[in-house]
């Protein structure tokens, strides 16, 4: 599987879809499957038997995990969603850089 350019916590848009236009934060990266799950998006209703946890049971609304391929990552300074590229710091660190206006985050 390619390296993922999304990371927990990053906000994107959805692009294709139920939920296509949706913007969301990444609650969840599955680098080894290829997906994320994000906060809002892809809601699908689960039955869950009664538990300690859960007395009642019943039906519980979660997020399912869609396609990393479905999501375009937002740039935190210019907020459009855009391409990422990636490039090295002056420490050697190595960091992601929005295509379109080149900021490194």
């Amino acid at each position: 599987m390619a390296k993922m350019n999304v990371k927990k916590g990053d906000k994107v848009v959805v692009l294709s879809g139920k939920d296509k236009g949706k913007e969301g934060q990444v609650i969840r990266a599955l680098p080894a499957e290829g997906k994320v799950i994000v906060e809002g998006v892809a809601v699908v209703k689960k039955a869950v038997r009664p538990s300690a946890q859960n007395q009642q049971g019943g039906f519980v609304e979660k997020e399912a995990a869609i396609d990393v391929s479905n999501v375009m990552l937002v740039c935190p300074t210019c907020g459009k969603p855009s391409r990422v590229g990636h490039d090295v710091d002056d420490k050697g660190n190595k960091v992601r850089v929005c295509k379109k206006c080149g900021a490194k985050f």
